[in-house]
């Protein structure tokens, strides 16, 4: 199978939305993540990630100018576990919170569906890595545009080979309505050797209008200890 660049397929994509990478670094120690926010209105724009006692939050960069905090306000990552849970909404919590009561990541993404912004219906996109440095991945949608199915399809990389990663996101491009993902995650090559290239190397790729904020994290596999790195666009 083809691995795909993942500069060039940002670069040439004004916006594909909010991004998830889950991957594994090519010395094979290193699970990898990255979370991407991009933005077209002043409200979306309007946001940092700030760092939590687990995880990430999104904050609007300046209160006063926040018209909405619905769809927006929510913990992109968070940690259970040994477990890191990435994604771009409040299923965030809905993962954390099955897998506390002894679910699991696909039991508590068949209680949610996409995001209610008609005409959008902006796709759930999901990731977990576990401890061994396997990972899930999943996309909640609608079928063609239609809110009246949602489609919930799952991905699971028990054993992702090193150089390797997979790279799901909410839109295929930019659009009016935006038009949702398609396919299976897209495979990549992962060259980078730590969180801080693997940071810069995305950062730098993403349209400079329309992007917002980046996390990455990169965690060793063999001891649990991670490296994390925030982008933010409004400093």
């Amino acid at each position: 199978m083809k691995n795909h660049n993942v500069q060039e397929l940002l670069k040439n994509n004004s916006y594909p939305g909010r991004g998830l990478i889950l991957g594994r670094s090519a010395d094979g120690r290193f699970a990898a993540a990255a979370y991407f926010i991009m933005g077209r209105s002043k409200n979306s724009r309007n946001r940092v990630f700030e760092k939590t006692t687990d995880g990430i939050r999104t904050q609007a960069f300046d209160p006063s100018a926040m018209e909405d905090p619905s769809l927006i306000i929510y913990h992109p990552v968070r940690e259970f576990d040994g477990c890191l849970i990435v994604t771009n909404g409040d299923q965030t919590d809905t993962i954390r919170d099955s897998l506390q009561g002894g679910g699991s990541f696909r039991d508590a993404l068949r209680t949610r569906t996409f995001e209610p912004d008609a005409p959008n219906y902006t796709p759930r996109v999901s990731g977990i890595i576990y401890p061994d440095g396997g990972y899930r991945m999943s996309i909640l949608k609608t079928m063609d545009g239609d809110p009246e199915c949602c489609c919930r399809y799952f991905y699971e990389y028990d054993a992702p080979a090193a150089g390797v990663g997979h790279f799901i996101h909410t839109y295929i491009s930019d659009g009016d309505p935006l038009p949702s993902f398609e396919g299976e995650p897209e495979r990549i090559d992962f060259p980078w050797q730590n969180a801080r290239a693997f940071a810069n190397a995305l950062w730098e790729s993403l349209d400079n209008d329309n992007k917002v904020s980046l996390f990455t994290r990169y965690i060793e596999i063999a001891t649990g200890k991670s490296d994390t790195v925030i982008i933010n666009k409004n400093v």
